[in-house]
């Protein structure tokens, strides 16, 4: 079996790190020696950031990955994110540590069934949350983020129906602020709706000063009991700007890591997921599929690569730009 196969097979290059290799000095090696760059999500372990030349949430990712001038780029996140940066950057090598970093969001929406969705509201304007597939992309008119998601629907003219997939939370969040109507796709990030709402009110009553602050992918009811509702980076620029000390944190437990470094004065409480998870706070288990040795075997062999068809990546590329252009 060659390296390709392999990477395909198993959905990273398994092999064991060469006897001696210091993993961080080798990947800042191999990044200068490749003119690669580390592009990695708020969620992914804090060692991983740390060698990041970027860190961010799903927009500054995609804007990071359409400036970067490096000839390989490395995307320390989950599958769909690879997809985007090659989607934006056809050109350019694409590779990811572990191909088989998902994301359950993105896997709710079957293409056959979204399609059906489509065919009947055929004047319907299509807005995807970018944590899809990139077929799901090239059948969107405008991709948005949680960061822009409000400003994406508020663009469209008021007398249009719209569409918006895949996250029926994020949606409803939106409809609440903007006032439209919108044709709701029911998906659910599984990490968001794992957020328990009765341990969250015994932490509330433990830490009766603290502020609740939680992702739009959260559960309603969880919403309605926050302080503040945010994308990723704005709930970190929301703890970096309060007043306030002590804050309980309702999104994946990643975060935490940049927030600790922007404000390590401050109290930050994860928020707790339900007892069927095996962690106490709430984590992804697909982002922790992301490992230092599989970010140096995905330099050093440059796979596994992400690859897309002309005919997929076009259509996905002009939903990309347009919610680039109204977010820029």
């Amino acid at each position: 079996m060659n390296l390709q196969e392999e990477a395909t097979s198993v959905g990273y290059i398994a092999r064991s790190t060469p006897k001696g290799v210091e993993l961080i000095t080798e990947i800042q090696r191999l990044k200068k020696e490749k003119n690669a760059v580390i592009l990695a999500h708020y969620y992914v372990d804090g060692e991983i950031q740390e060698l990041a030349d970027y860190v961010g949430d799903s927009l500054g990712l995609s804007q990071a990955a359409e400036k970067t001038e490096a000839d390989l780029i490395v995307f320390c996140g989950v599958h769909f994110m690879g997809e985007t940066a090659k989607i934006l950057n056809p050109t350019k090598k694409v590779v990811v540590p572990d191909f088989n970093a998902g994301c359950s969001l993105a896997d709710s929406v079957p293409v056959a069934e979204f399609a059906a969705l489509k065919a009947k509201h055929p004047n319907a304007v299509v807005v995807s949350y970018i944590n899809c597939s990139a077929d799901i992309k090239a059948m969107t008119d405008i991709i948005c983020t949680s960061s822009n998601a409000v400003q994406i629907v508020e663009s469209i003219p008021a007398d249009r129906e719209i569409i918006f997939a895949p996250d029926a939370n994020l949606g409803r969040y939106v409809a609440h602020k903007t006032g439209r109507e919108l044709i709701l796709w029911e998906g659910a990030c599984m990490v968001h709706i794992d957020i328990s709402l009765e341990k969250l009110a015994v932490l509330k009553q433990e830490y009766p000063e603290a502020l609740l602050i939680a992702h739009p992918e959260c559960k309603e009811v969880i919403l309605k009991e926050a302080d503040y509702v945010g994308s990723t980076t704005a709930l970190l620029k929301f703890v970096e700007t309060s007043p306030k000390s002590t804050f309980i944190v309702a999104t994946e437990a990643g975060i935490l890591h940049k927030m600790k470094q922007s404000v390590p004065h401050k109290h930050l409480i994860p928020a707790p997921a339900n007892e069927q998870n095996t962690c106490a706070c709430s984590e992804c288990p697909y982002m922790k599929m992301n490992t230092l040795e599989k970010l140096y075997n995905a330099l050093y062999y440059e796979l596994p690569e992400i690859n897309l068809p002309e005919a997929t990546r076009v259509p996905a590329y002009k939903a990309l730009k347009a919610m680039l252009e109204v977010s820029a």
